[in-house]
């Protein structure tokens, strides 16, 4: 982004933008992390160091349009939890930046389940795994 003001111009980096997006992503309830994308059919969950992965924007003079690959908690609803998601970054960015948001596209690439469950889980495959 660009403007040009009285007293010079103001700059704003696509980077910059990426990480108010993230950060105003993973503040919402429900939010596990941000996925850096299928591999080997296993979203890999990131970290809030890597604030920009999982984060994609188109940035024009004056308005954006956002994409986010996340990773929902199980238990929560994924049409919510993305709406709620949806309405932070608008906020943010608009509020950081002044840019227009004219998209916020969220990607569910997986659900993270608590420890136990996961626990339970991987000893059934391994069972179903014995059983043939």
């Amino acid at each position: 982004m660009e403007g040009n003001e009285e007293l010079g111009n103001i700059k704003i980096a696509d980077e910059v933008v990426s990480i108010v997006a993230g950060l105003a992503a993973t503040e919402v309830e429900g939010v596990a992390g941000m996925s850096g994308g299928i591999a080997g059919g296993i979203a890999e969950m990131l970290g809030r160091k890597n604030l920009t992965k999982g984060v994609k924007v188109e940035v024009g003079d004056d308005e954006c349009v956002v994409d986010l690959y996340v990773i929902i908690d199980y238990g929560n609803s994924i049409p919510d939890v993305s709406w709620n998601i949806q309405n932070n970054v608008r906020q943010a960015i608009e509020g950081m930046t002044g840019l227009d948001v004219i998209e916020v596209n969220v990607h569910v690439q997986g659900v993270h389940l608590p420890e136990t469950e996961q626990e339970e889980l991987q000893e059934q495959e391994e069972e179903d795994e014995k059983e043939e």
